[in-house]
């Protein structure tokens, strides 16, 4: 089993910096695919970006690229989303999953372990 728990949400306003982190603990995850997703209450979750295990491959969502940069620490077992110039739609709840093979993907359904969220609001 892996535990992940996200902080670093808040309330910002339309244009501001937001920088997400997750801390990773039990199992090591240093050889798994993680990545992060937000939903918006009565919405579906929705991918936002992923990293592989190396940290040399990123994968980001249309609505986020050049907005927001995944990396992570497998040192610390630790992963961020530096978010950049929020819009008031990326409000969510934020969440960081991992995904126990190596095949990055943006399909929910593979991450095998999620963090509890954190909220994001940005207002306009």
């Amino acid at each position: 089993q892996v535990q992940l728990v996200e902080s670093g949400g808040g309330s910002v306003q339309t244009g501001d910096s937001l920088r997400l982190s997750c801390v990773a603990s039990g199992r090591p995850f240093s050889t798994y695919v993680v990545g992060w997703f937000r939903q918006v209450a009565g919405k579906e979750r929705e991918f936002v970006a992923a990293i592989n295990w190396l940290g040399t491959e990123t994968m980001y969502a249309d609505s986020v690229e050049g907005r927001f940069t995944i990396s992570r620490d497998n040192d610390k077992s630790t992963m961020a989303l530096q978010m950049s110039d929020l819009k008031p739609e990326d409000s969510a709840v934020y969440y960081c999953a991992a995904d126990r093979t190596m095949r990055m993907t943006r399909d929910l359904k593979s991450y095998d372990y999620w963090g509890q969220g954190t909220q994001v609001t940005v207002s306009s």
